[in-house]
């Protein structure tokens, strides 16, 4: 018989295939089964045009017949199969694809869609098999034919017997050798695993002999295994059924069988869109983060279908990483996939698909703020630094899509607040919106700094997480008010201010000595607008707090950034007499001694590490003694 060639570029692409454009051997099963499934769309398309035909569902199914002793796997579908002519044209000619070509003729829409379009995914068997044969009877011909080949040396057509309309395709499997074990692919475990995996939707019945242990009949205590037929795929995918039938548990079910999480969902997302790009969607928002979600680790993504079969298991693409915690699925017909189903092109239709979603999940979110809000409470402890990294990241270009999403705890309210109620309670004369940083509340409570904007009778938010600060600075303002820090040089209060000038003119000398013995360790020392009851404390001028310093020279690698400190003395705090008295009688010892035990107090207050602990407890023995 005349062995017949691959056209040099099919050669090419088959050697291709075998080798490299895919990256899991295992989903050769999966495009065997798709081009069994649109073998049997193409029979009920033509039912739908031809009166003379009648198309029973129950009568189409695909069959995957595992042999171990001959080593083969066989495909088998009850499709409209092939002609002599199409099994050349369709097999012959790789990346020729008849169920591309039966789609563009017959322009199909709704229904029955072909999942097939690029027809390279039959030479994915090569991956796992010497020697592939294909034996089909067409619905328009009375005789059968067999397509064999055994890979790019090329491929025989002849004469066969089947008696039935179809296709069946036999694997005759590799040897097994070190590194990989064919075998894998006749284990009944084995190969409904991976149906279930990719191909668990799709919309026929996929059958299979399993073995079952079973009680013998007549005994009590004694089993036997036993083949029986089973269908392996669930076939109607949760996200095609009518949503008004469907139940929270049926949601929390999925969940659980798709392995989304551990945990119980705190809210999902059914979404059907039928417009310029058509797909189903069922997200989820996970109670629980998982263990390595806040490291380099963790791969965002939601499982990508395309009618029923599973393309990728994370398409990054589909969620912004503010949003990466959402689990679940999309499927749609509309996408343009390259030829190993594996990676989407980058096109509008993913765009929008992504746009949408990420419209559908603010929304979501929105709604459990205002109609939920301990549930969001419960949300935003678990996502909440999430939603800030969005906020700070690619330079703020997200601010405004997540700035009425974030939280942060209320001086006033002793609770977790939106921006938006911040801003509400405002009184009329107040400028700013208020912060305070620190590592918790309870230490914030105790900042000097908040003195003087509490006495206002100010609310002051807290920010206690790293991003926090970095978050804002990007943020800058919310609805035309900026933020301040309660440490900030400017708090924005004239009457403070004018005083404080006074202050500091009048004690002038003073401070540029404690400024002399602190030499590069502060920027300035001077008189306090905003302590009330508290001797010292130390704030920051510049761009750079001192709660930044901190995260930044934690970082590998850190530059070691300083932030321009300033020693604040209260000039109406009894301390204040002892500097001016020792500086008046120009005892520089005790003046150091003061100056130095007060800016080491000041740094333990701001969780800053002091240089000697020896050295300031040995001082403030002195001190003690004085």
């Amino acid at each position: 018989m005349e062995k017949k060639q691959f056209q040099a570029e099919s050669k090419k692409l088959l050697d291709m295939v075998i080798n490299s454009i895919y990256s899991k051997r295992e989903v050769f099963l999966r495009e065997l089964i798709s081009n069994a499934s649109d073998a049997i769309d193409k029979l009920y398309y033509r039912a739908l045009t031809d009166q003379n035909m009648t198309f029973n569902k129950e009568d189409y199914y695909i069959r995957i017949i595992p042999n171990k002793e001959e080593r083969t796997l066989t495909i088998l579908d009850t499709g409209i199969g092939m002609t002599k002519e199409e099994l050349e044209s369709n097999l012959g000619t790789i990346a020729r694809s008849g169920s591309f070509n039966f789609k563009e003729e017959h322009e199909m829409k709704d229904g029955y869609d072909i999942i097939g379009q690029f027809g390279v995914g039959f030479y994915a068997a090569f991956m796992v098999a010497d020697r592939v044969t294909v034996v089909s009877k067409s619905i328009d011909s009375d005789k059968a034919y067999k397509w064999e080949s055994t890979g790019p040396d090329g491929y025989t057509i002849e004469p066969a017997t089947k008696e039935t309309v179809g296709t069946e395709i036999i694997l005759q499997l590799k040897e097994n050798t070190e590194e990989d074990n064919y075998d894998e692919y006749l284990e009944e475990y084995r190969l409904k695993q991976i149906v279930k995996k990719y191909s668990d939707f799709i919309r026929y019945p996929i059958k299979m002999d399993v073995t079952e242990r079973k009680l013998k009949e007549g005994s009590d205590n004694e089993y036997e295994e036993v083949k029986e037929e089973q269908v392996i795929n669930s076939m109607v995918p949760i996200w095609k059924k009518n949503k008004a039938e469907l139940t929270d548990e049926d949601y929390e079910n999925f969940y659980q069988e798709k392995h989304f999480g551990f945990d119980k969902p705190l809210k999902h997302i059914h979404i059907n869109v039928d417009g310029a790009v058509r797909y189903n969607a069922i997200l989820y928002i996970p109670e629980q983060a998982p263990f390595n979600y806040y490291t380099k680790d963790y791969e965002k993504g939601l499982e990508l279908y395309s009618n029923g079969v599973l393309i990728m298991e994370k398409c990054g693409d589909l969620l912004p990483d503010y949003f990466s915690f959402v689990k679940g699925m999309v499927d749609s017909e509309d996408l343009s996939l390259n030829i190993s189903r594996e990676m989407l092109q980058h096109d509008r239709r993913l765009q929008r698909i992504a746009k949408n979603i990420k419209k559908k999940i603010k929304s979501q979110l929105l709604s459990m703020l205002r109609n939920e809000r301990e549930k969001y409470e419960k949300f935003f402890k678990t996502f909440g630094q999430q939603l800030k990294y969005g906020v700070y990241s690619d330079f703020g270009a997200n601010k405004e899509e997540l700035q009425d999403l974030l939280l942060f705890y209320s001086s006033k309210e002793k609770k977790l607040v939106t921006l938006e109620e911040y801003v509400k309670r405002m009184p009329e004369e107040q400028k700013y919106i208020y912060y305070a940083t620190g590592e918790s509340v309870e230490r914030i409570d105790k900042l000097p700094q908040t003195e003087l904007v509490a006495d206002k009778g100010y609310e002051i938010l807290y920010f206690t997480e790293e991003v926090d600060e970095f978050a804002i600075k990007m943020l800058m303002s919310y609805k035309e008010k900026e933020f301040r820090s309660v440490s900030s040089k400017d708090l924005g209060f004239e009457e403070e201010e004018k005083e404080e000038q006074e202050k500091a003119e009048e004690n002038k000398e003073l401070f540029q000595a404690m400024k002399d013995i602190l030499k590069d360790e502060v920027k300035e020392v001077r008189a306090s607008k905003r302590l009330k009851s508290h001797p010292v404390c130390i704030t920051a001028d510049g761009e750079i707090s001192i709660e930044m310093e901190k995260v930044i020279n934690a970082m590998p690698d850190s530059q070691q950034i300083k932030a321009e400190k300033v020693l604040e003395i209260n000039v109406d705090h009894d301390i204040f007499q002892a500097l001016k008295q020792a500086h008046e009688a120009e005892d520089k010892e005790k003046l150091a001694l003061f100056t130095k035990v007060l800016y080491n107090q000041a740094r333990l207050i701001e969780g800053l590490p002091i240089e000697d602990p020896v050295e300031f407890t040995n001082d403030v023995c002195k001190v003690m003694v004085s």
